[in-house]
């Protein structure tokens, strides 16, 4: 099932305190940046952070769940509505992801 784009957007705006947040559409869903660095999901409207050491220790309550079937499994963040603490989650865990590949060029 599709993601709400209303609820996209809404994640989008609360994690806004990190960076530059986007919401990509992917495979029907969403992949989520913060300054072109992909950090997590929104999946079947939920809320899915790539799991980091660093971001363990915020976490209210860790639940790892895969966000679509044969995923590895992510963070999964019920409180989406503490804007402080979501962009908290996110700047930590993109501090802690590797910084993207660049893209090669085509000839």
């Amino acid at each position: 099932m599709a993601s709400n784009s209303d609820l996209v957007q809404y994640i989008v705006d609360q994690c806004s305190a990190a960076g530059n947040i986007e919401a990509r559409k992917m495979f029907g869903d969403y992949g989520l940046y913060c300054n072109g660095k992909l950090y997590g999901l929104i999946s079947d409207n939920g809320l899915y952070i790539k799991p980091t050491e660093e971001c363990k220790g915020l976490l209210k309550d860790i639940v790892m769940r895969p966000p679509y079937d044969g995923a590895k499994p992510y963070f999964y963040i019920e409180d989406i509505d503490n804007s402080d603490y979501l962009a908290h989650i996110v700047r930590t865990t993109c501090n802690a992801l590797p910084d993207p590949k660049p893209k090669k060029k085509k000839k």
